[in-house]
């Protein structure tokens, strides 16, 4: 019992940091960064929503959001934003299950299976959500330095070339967190689930037998105190 409530908080631990460092990764502005900032006096990020520049000096930034959400846009920053925004439902669902299904929250207390259930669905969730939020972020990082790199090769030079920046990075981190953690509900909280059934069901027998045992002794008893009455009723006739 010990062990599982231990892999129940380090799940939670590691969802709790996942789905936030996802959503963050989504709705920040630096999935790219200008890597010329040597020659800059500007630092220029682009994420998945809108552009910014900050000026290096005085610290002011000033950001650009992108055309309507119906406007044509590249097919990376879509199938990113689907991919991201898919990973941020299902993390985030993954851990609201994984906090209901907690041993200390007093939800179904008297359900120990289904609470086990619960952190089971949890950690398929997060699996789940690891797969696009993985794929989203190291497709967008990979696409950035092809990019960079076929202009190099090229020896073109375009004014400012990018390099993934920390908002890349963030996603990267919380879909292996997704992927730690559901791991960790799913493979090893399902070791403890058969020695859970195990004991509801010998509790269960248990909790029978004293019933069975308690009816018979009722029995045992019914016939002793009607035969009693019965014979008060016989000598009062008689008297």
């Amino acid at each position: 019992a010990g062990m599982r409530f231990f892999l129940q908080y380090v799940g939670c631990f590691f969802a709790f940091f996942s789905a936030g460092f996802l959503i963050t990764s989504t709705w920040t502005d630096c999935w790219m960064v200008n890597a010329d900032d040597s020659l800059e006096v500007s630092t220029k990020c682009r994420g998945l929503w809108w552009e910014c520049v900050t000026n290096v000096f005085d610290g002011i930034q000033t950001c650009d959001e992108y055309d309507s959400i119906y406007a044509e846009h590249p097919v990376k920053l879509v199938l990113t934003r689907a991919m991201m925004i898919t990973a941020d439902i299902l993390a985030g669902f993954g851990f609201l299950f994984l906090v209901l299904g907690l041993d200390c929250v007093k939800f179904l207390p008297d359900e120990p299976l289904i609470k086990l259930r619960i952190c089971l669905v949890s950690g398929v969730m997060l699996l789940i959500a690891g797969l696009p939020g993985i794929t989203g972020s190291v497709w967008y990082a990979v696409d950035v330095y092809v990019e960079r790199s076929s202009l190099v090769f090229h020896n073109v030079f375009l004014g400012i070339q990018y390099k993934f920046g920390w908002s890349c990075w963030l996603g990267m981190a919380g879909s292996l967190g997704c992927f730690l953690s559901g791991s960790l509900l799913t493979c090893c909280m399902y070791l403890f689930r058969e020695t859970s059934s195990g004991r509801l069901h010998s509790a269960y027998s248990l909790r029978k037998g004293y019933s069975s045992a308690a009816t018979i002794v009722t029995n045992m008893h019914l016939p002793s105190s009607q035969t009693a009455t019965a014979k008060m009723y016989a000598v009062d006739t008689r008297v």
